[in-house]
C-alpha cells in the first residue's frame, strides 16, 4: 500500500479517526505523516513521563521537577530517586520493586488491573507455571461448584487438582 499523499514511498504509518460518528482511515508515509502533524498542529501523544504523572495523578508540567516529602526516597542499591521513576518511566534495578512498592503496587493494579502476572507464560520453559495456574484455576472453580452444592462436578475438580498436584510433586 502506497502513500495516499505522495502515492511515491510505502504507507507505514495508519491514522484511523471518528469525526461525528465516522470513521475515517489514512495510510501515510512517514514523510507525509510527520508534515500532516505539522499542517494540523498536532503533537506527538504519547511520552512515559506524562504517562506516569497521569497516573500518579500529578501535573505533567510539574512532574519533573517533582520531589517527594521523606529523604529516603531512593533506591539503596542503585539509587535512583522515585522522582527519577516518574520523569523517565524506567526503574533502576530490580530492588526498586521492593523499595518503592508502596507506591508501585497501586500504579500496576491501575496499569494492568492486577499486582500478579497473569499474561503470556513462554512455551519452552513454563509447563510449571501453567501448571500451578491451572491448579489455582481449578480451585476456583471447585470452590463455585461446591457453593452450588454441585457436588458430583467438585468432586472431578478435586481428582483432577490431586493429579495435577501429584505430577507437580513427582
Amino acid at each position: 500500500m502506497y502513500c495516499e499523499e505522495c502515492k511515491r514511498k510505502p504507507a507505514t504509518v495508519h491514522v484511523t479517526k471518528i469525526i461525528d460518528g465516522k470513521k475515517h482511515e489514512s495510510h501515510l508515509c512517514a514523510t507525509c505523516a510527520q508534515k500532516d502533524q505539522m499542517d494540523v498542529g498536532v503533537q506527538p501523544s504519547f511520552a512515559i513521563p506524562n504517562f506516569l504523572a497521569a497516573l500518579f495523578n500529578l501535573n505533567p508540567e510539574i512532574a519533573a521537577p517533582f520531589v517527594p516529602d521523606n529523604a529516603d526516597d531512593t533506591c539503596k542499591k542503585c539509587g535512583v530517586s522515585f522522582n527519577k521513576i516518574t520523569q523517565t518511566g524506567r526503574l533502576g534495578c530490580n530492588q526498586c520493586y521492593q523499595e518503592f512498592s508502596d507506591r508501585l503496587e497501586p500504579l500496576l493494579r491501575r496499569i494492568h488491573g492486577s499486582g500478579q502476572h497473569l499474561g503470556k507464560v513462554p512455551q519452552r520453559r513454563g509447563g510449571l507455571i501453567r501448571q500451578k495456574h491451572e491448579i489455582s484455576q481449578l480451585r476456583v472453580n471447585l470452590q463455585q461448584f461446591v457453593a452450588r452444592e454441585e457436588f458430583e462436578q467438585a468432586a472431578v475438580i478435586r481428582d483432577e487438582i490431586r493429579k495435577l498436584e501429584q505430577g507437580l510433586e513427582g
